[in-house]
C-alpha cells in the first residue's frame, strides 16, 4: 500500500495539517503537498477511469505530463474540471471529485466497454456509426454525446477573478532548474535583462531528487547559492508558479502564472497572463520521463520511475511497500537507490538489457538488491491495484518465467527532451540515436526577425541530459553573443556525474509479444490507445503520423501525447518497416499545458467584457434626453427628443434646424490615426486608392480603402500635418479594425518601411458645427480666421477659438457650411457647453446620428456599412473618381481586375424617389421579370439607404440597381413586407444642393 515516510519529504512541513475532501471522503496532507502527493498518502490508489474503455486509473507521473489523475477541483462558483492532482497544490478545504464514471468510482458501468474491446479497435467509430442513418440521430448521436469529455462543465459563473500583465525583457528563460538557473547567472551578470520563470513552486528541477553534485556541492547548495546571486540582481526577475505557455512570433510568448490557486477566495487574482516580448528566448525545460509498454502497464501502482523518487523524496510518500522496477537505461536505478535509502524494499530490478554496467547498478547490486538483466515484464497482476508482475526474457515472446509479488511498478524507457516552446516558432527537430530522442536541431532554430535565432534550448531540454548547468552555460553565452554584449569572465559549473551505460531502446515489451499481449500495451494512457491500434492504423494504411495520431486519438488526450508520442512514433515506424526519423514527429502547437479561459479573457467580462466607449461630452448627452444607439463599442446620440416628441419628430426638427440655423454634432468617435515617418506617404498610397504622398500640408483629401479582394473596406478623410505627418480618419466602427490592418501590412508584408501609427480617436473630442451660421459662432468665440479666404473647404489649421487650442477641419458630410473642430479630450465637455452657450442666439442645437445620416443621403454621400456589404468595390458606388489611375498599385487593384467585378451587369449606385412620396422599406428588394429556380421573383438591385426627406418632405432613397446610373427616370419595383410592391423612379444620387453652393459659402 501507499503511505506516508516518517523519514524525507523536504517539500512538505509537517507541523501544518491540510484538510481536504476526495469524493466527499475526508483526508488530510500537509502543506506542501500535491493533491497527487496527499492522495497516495492516503492509500488512493484508484483516482480515475479512462476514456474509452473506463479501465481504472492510478497515479503515474509527478509533474505536468500526469495523463490519469485528472479532477473535477472545487465546487459551484469555482468548479475547474480536467485539473492535474500532480500540479494541484494542497489547500485546506480543497474539493476533489474523480471525473469519468458512473455511478462510482469504484463500481463503474462503463467498464463493460473493456470487456468488449475486442470490438472496440482504433477508428471502429468511423466504421460503426455509419448505418442504418436514421440511427444516427436517435441512438449514435445522444450515446456519444452523454459519453463525450472527461469532466464536469461549470455552470455558474466563476467567482475568481483573473488578470493580465505586459512584460519585456532581452532574454526570456523558460525552466528554473539547474540549467535555466544558471543561464541566468550568465546572462544577468552580462548586464541583460532577463526574466527566469518556473512552474513549479521551488527553483532546482530535479537536482537534488537526483543527487546531483555540481562544483563540489550538492545540488540543493549550488541552487541556493545560485538563487540569491540573482535576487540580488536588479536586472533579474525571477517568477515561480509561472509557466512559459506558448512562443509565437517575433519573441511573443505567453506566461500563465498561478498567482492564487493555491490560496481561493484571498482577493487576489487567482492566475495572471504574461504577454511578454522578449530579444531571446532559452528554453530550459528539462525532459520527460518515457514509460514502457508492456501488458498491464496502466494498471494503478504503475509509475514513471522518476515519479516514484519525486514522491519518495519530495513528499515522503511511499507508493508501494514493495516495488519492482523494470527500465532499458542506468537512470531508474537512481530510483532504486532512492527506495532504499527511504527503508523501502525493491524486489527486483529488471533491465532489458543483456549487459548492464555502469556506477548506478553495482551501488545498487552493493545493496544487494536484485538485478535481472536481459529481462522484461510479461505481465502485470492485478485489477484495480498491482498486486505483481510475472517476468520473461525480453527477446523471447512473453513466457513467464518467474512471478514476483509487488505493489507498485517503477518503468523508465529512457527521457525525452521537451522541445515543445522550441518548436512552436518553426523549430526543427533531429533525432539523436544514442539517447532515442529527438532533440533541437541547433542548426535549424526557429528566426527571429534579425535571420538569427531566436529560441535557443539549454540542458536537458537541449538533449543535454548529462551536464545540464555546462551546457546551458554555453546556451546563455550564445544568446549574449546574439544581443551583442560581453558575458562575464567565470567557468562553468562541473557536474559531478557516475558514469553510465548505453541506454537500448525497447518500444515493446517483450519483444517478440503476441497479438493478445499487445492489446495490454498501453501507449496513450487516457484515450486507451494500445500498441496494437497503432499496429491496425499502419495496416489500414494510415502512414503518415499525423493521420495515424487522428485515427486512433494517439497524443490527442490533455497530456497532448507527452508520455505516447515517442513511443508510438517508434511503433509506427517498426510496423511501417521505417527508421524512427523518417516518420517524423507531430506538431506541437502552443499551449504547453492548457490555460483557463479565465487567464485568456482576463479583466474582460461582465459589463467589461466589451467594454462601452463614451465621448466626452456623453454625460451631457446624457442629462438632456438624448437616446442613444451602438456604434461600434460606442454609445452616439440618435437624437435628443424633447417633451412629447417621438424620436421622428425629433430627428425632423433636428435636420430642418441644421438646415436652416446651426447644428452641433459630437464627432468624437469618429477614427483618428495618425501616420508618421519616412516611408508614411508610401504606406498610405497603398493603402488608400487615390494618391495620398502629394497631399499638401495643411490640407485634407476624401479616400477610400479596400480590401485584397478589392472590396470596399472604409472611408474617411485624410489631412497632411507635416512634411511625414498625416491623420487618417476612418468610420466610427473602424477605428481599431483599420488600424490593426495598417500595422498587420506593416509588421508582416512591409517591415522594413519605416512607418509608425497610433490610434488617437480617444485623445481627442471632435464637434462638427453645421449650417449656415456656424461661421458666425466661430466668429462670436473669436481667436482665429475661418473666413472662406483664409480656410477655405478642405484644408485645416490649428488655432484658438474661445480661448481653447482647437485643429479645424473645413470639411462637410452634411452639404451645409461645416466645420469639424478637434481639442483634446479633457477640454471636449466644457468646448461643447462653449459652443451650446454661444450658439444660442443663432438656434443651436445638438443633432444626433440619424438626422446625419438623411443628410448626407440627401447629398448622396455614401455611408460604410449601409452601402458597402462586403461584396462592393467603389466603381459600384460611383467612386471612380476616387481612384488613382496613375499609381501601379494599391491594395485590392487587382482583386477589382478580376472578371466578376469588372462585369458591367453589376448593380450600380443610384437614388429612388417614390412617386406617392412614401418611404421604401429597409431591406427592400428590386424585382425584375421573371421568376428563379426556387419560383421567387428575380431581382435586378436593393435598396441600401432610406429615409423620410424633412427637407424635401418626401421619402428617398439610395440603392444599387443593374446598370443604374443608365436608367434615370425609370420606373422600378421595390417588395414591401406582406407582400406587394411600391414604385419608385431612378434619379440622380444628390437630391439637395446639386451644385455644392451651401457648403462653399
Amino acid at each position: 500500500m501507499s503511505t506516508r515516510l516518517t523519514s524525507n519529504g523536504w517539500m512538505i512541513n509537517r507541523n501544518v495539517a491540510v484538510e481536504f475532501t476526495f469524493n466527499g471522503k475526508r483526508l488530510r496532507g500537509y502543506e506542501g503537498d500535491t493533491l497527487a502527493s496527499a492522495l497516495l498518502a492516503n492509500d488512493q490508489m484508484l483516482v480515475g477511469r479512462s476514456f474509452k474503455y473506463h479501465r481504472p486509473r492510478g497515479i503515474v507521473a509527478s509533474g505536468p505530463e500526469e495523463p490519469n489523475a485528472l479532477v473535477n477541483l472545487g465546487s459551484g462558483a469555482r468548479l475547474e474540471p480536467n485539473q492535474r492532482t500532480t500540479t494541484t497544490e494542497l489547500f485546506d478545504g480543497l474539493e476533489a471529485q474523480s471525473q469519468n464514471h458512473w455511478p462510482s468510482l469504484e463500481y463503474d458501468v462503463g467498464v463493460l466497454n473493456n470487456y468488449a474491446s475486442r470490438f472496440l479497435p482504433a477508428g471502429f467509430y468511423y466504421k460503426t456509426f455509419i448505418h442504418p442513418r436514421a440511427a444516427w440521430k436517435h441512438v449514435f448521436e445522444p450515446i456519444i454525446r452523454k459519453s463525450a469529455g472527461l469532466g464536469q462543465a461549470p455552470k455558474q459563473r466563476d467567482a475568481d477573478r483573473y488578470e493580465q500583465a505586459y512584460g519585456y525583457c532581452d532574454v526570456l528563460i523558460a525552466g528554473g532548474g539547474v540549467a535555466g538557473l544558471q543561464a541566468a547567472l550568465v546572462a544577468g551578470r552580462a548586464g541583460a535583462r532577463v526574466w527566469l520563470v518556473e512552474e513549479a513552486t521551488v527553483w532546482g528541477g530535479r537536482a537534488r531528487v537526483d543527487g546531483d553534485v555540481i562544483d563540489g556541492m550538492a545540488a540543493q547548495a549550488w541552487v541556493d547559492q545560485t538563487v540569491m546571486a540573482l535576487m540580488a540582481m536588479p536586472n533579474v526577475t525571477m517568477r515561480l508558479r509561472c509557466q512559459a505557455a506558448g512562443v509565437h512570433d517575433h519573441g511573443y510568448v505567453l506566461l500563465s502564472e498561478r498567482v492564487a490557486d493555491h490560496t481561493p477566495g484571498d482577493g487576489r487574482p487567482r492566475q495572471r497572463l504574461w504577454r511578454m516580448r522578449a530579444t531571446r528566448i532559452i528554453t530550459a525545460t528539462g525532459a520527460i520521463e518515457r514509460p514502457l509498454s508492456f501488458p498491464g502497464n496502466d494498471i494503478p501502482g504503475v509509475m514513471l520511475a522518476g515519479a516514484v523518487r519525486d514522491f519518495v523524496g519530495k513528499w515522503a510518500v511511499s507508493p508501494g511497500d514493495r516495488t519492482v522496477i523494470v527500465t532499458n537505461n542506468d537512470d531508474a536505478y537512481r530510483t532504486a537507490i532512492a527506495l532504499h535509502g527511504a527503508g523501502l524494499e525493491v524486489v527486483a530490478v529488471v533491465d532489458a538489457r543483456v549487459s548492464v554496467s555502469g556506477d548506478l547498478p553495482e551501488r545498487v547490486r552493493a545493496l544487494g538488491i536484485r538485478v535481472e538483466t536481459g529481462k522484461g515484464i510479461a505481465k502485470v497482476k492485478g485489477a484495480k491495484r498491482v498486486e505483481g508482475v510475472e517476468i520473461c526474457v525480453q527477446a523471447g515472446e512473453g513466457k513467464a518465467s518467474s512471478f514476483v509479488a509487488c505493489d507498485c511498478v517503477a518503468m523508465s524507457g529512457g527521457w525525452s527532451p521537451v522541445v515543445h516552446l522550441w518548436s512552436h516558432c518553426g523549430g526543427k527537430l533531429a533525432w539523436d540515436e544514442a539517447g532515442s530522442f529527438f532533440r533541437p536541431d541547433p542548426n535549424r532554430p526557429p528566426l527571429s526577425h534579425d535571420g538569427r535565432a531566436m529560441v535557443i534550448a539549454a540542458g536537458a531540454a537541449n538533449g543535454a541530459l548529462r551536464g545540464a548547468a555546462t551546457d546551458a552555460d554555453a546556451a546563455a553565452r550564445g544568446v549574449l553573443d546574439l544581443l551583442g554584449m560581453t558575458p562575464a569572465t567565470a567557468t562553468a559549473p562541473v557536474h559531478d556525474l557516475p558514469e553510465e551505460g548505453a541506454m537500448t531502446p525497447v518500444w515493446v515489451m517483450p519483444q517478440g509479444a503476441d497479438i493478445a499481449l499487445r492489446s495490454k500495451m498501453w501507449l496513450d494512457f487516457q484515450n486507451d490507445v494500445k500498441v496494437s491500434d497503432v499496429q491496425l492504423a499502419a495496416r489500414e494504411g494510415y502512414e503518415s503520423v499525423e493521420h495515424t495520431k487522428r485515427y486512433t486519438t494517439l497524443g490527442m488526450a490533455t497530456d497532448q501525447g507527452k508520455l505516447s508520442n515517442i513511443n508510438g512514433l517508434a511503433v509506427l515506424a517498426e510496423s511501417l518497416n521505417m527508421a524512427i526519423p523518417q516518420v517524423g514527429t507531430t506538431t506541437f502547437r502552443p499551449p504547453y499545458t492548457p490555460v483557463t479561459l479565465g487567464a485568456l479573457a482576463g479583466e474582460a467580462r461582465g459589463e467589461i467584457f466589451q467594454p462601452l466607449r463614451k465621448t466626452p461630452m456623453h454625460g451631457w448627452h446624457e442629462k438632456n434626453g438624448a437616446y442613444f444607439e451602438p456604434v461600434g463599442y460606442w454609445r452616439r446620440p440618435y437624437c435628443f427628443p424633447r417633451a412629447g416628441e417621438t424620436h421622428e419628430q425629433a430627428v425632423h426638427r433636428e435636420v430642418r434646424n441644421t438646415r436652416a440655423n446651426l447644428g452641433l454634432l459630437d464627432a468624437s468617435t469618429l477614427g483618428k490615426i495618425i501616420v508618421k515617418g519616412p516611408d508614411a506617404g508610401r504606406f498610405l498610397d497603398m493603402l488608400y486608392t487615390g494618391v495620398m504622398s502629394t497631399l499638401p500640408i495643411g490640407k485634407c483629401r476624401y479616400g477610400l480603402m479596400c480590401n485584397e479582394q478589392g472590396f470596399l473596406s472604409d472611408d474617411g478623410v485624410v489631412a497632411r500635418i507635416d512634411e511625414d505627418t498625416w491623420l487618417c480618419h476612418t468610420t466610427s466602427g473602424g477605428a481599431d479594425r483599420i488600424h490593426g490592418w495598417m500595422e498587420d501590412w506593416l509588421q508582416c508584408e512591409w517591415w522594413d518601411w519605416q512607418v509608425f501609427t497610433a490610434n488617437v480617436t480617444e485623445q481627442y473630442a471632435q464637434v462638427a458645427v453645421v449650417g449656415p451660421k456656424a461661421r458666425m459662432l466661430l466668429e462670436k468665440l473669436g481667436g482665429m480666421d475661418v473666413s472662406k479666404e483664409t480656410l477655405p473647404f478642405m484644408q485645416w489649421a490649428d488655432g484658438t477659438l474661445g480661448g481653447f487650442a482647437v485643429r479645424v477641419y473645413r470639411i462637410s458630410f452634411s452639404g451645409e457650411l461645416s466645420y469639424e473642430i478637434a481639442v483634446d479630450a479633457g477640454q471636449g465637455a466644457a468646448f461643447w457647453e462653449a459652443l451650446g452657450a454661444a450658439g444660442a442666439e443663432f438656434g443651436a442645437m445638438p443633432y444626433g446620428t440619424e438626422a446625419l445620416h438623411i443628410m448626407r443621403a440627401e447629398k448622396g454621400f455614401i455611408m460604410i456599412g449601409d452601402e458597402t456589404d462586403g461584396t462592393v468595390i467603389p466603381q459600384d458606388l460611383g467612386l471612380d473618381w476616387a481612384i488613382s489611375k496613375k499609381k501601379a498599385d494599391f491594395l485590392g487593384k487587382r482583386g477589382q481586375m478580376r472578371s466578376f467585378l469588372a462585369n458591367a451587369d453589376r448593380w450600380k449606385l443610384v437614388s429612388f424617389e417614390t412617386l406617392d412620396g412614401s418611404v421604401i422599406q429597409d431591406g427592400a428588394y428590386i424585382v425584375a421579370q421573371g421568376v428563379n429556380a426556387n419560383n421567387q421573383r428575380n431581382v435586378q438591385g436593393r435598396v441600401t439607404s432610406t429615409y423620410f426627406s424633412p427637407t424635401l418632405n418626401r421619402g428617398i432613397a439610395m440603392g444599387l440597381l443593374r446598370h443604374g446610373p443608365q436608367r434615370m427616370g425609370e420606373i422600378v419595383e421595390f417588395t414591401k413586407i406582406g407582400g406587394g410592391t411600391v414604385q419608385a423612379r431612378v434619379v440622380n444620387p444628390v437630391f439637395f444642393d446639386k451644385d455644392g453652393e451651401k457648403q462653399n459659402v
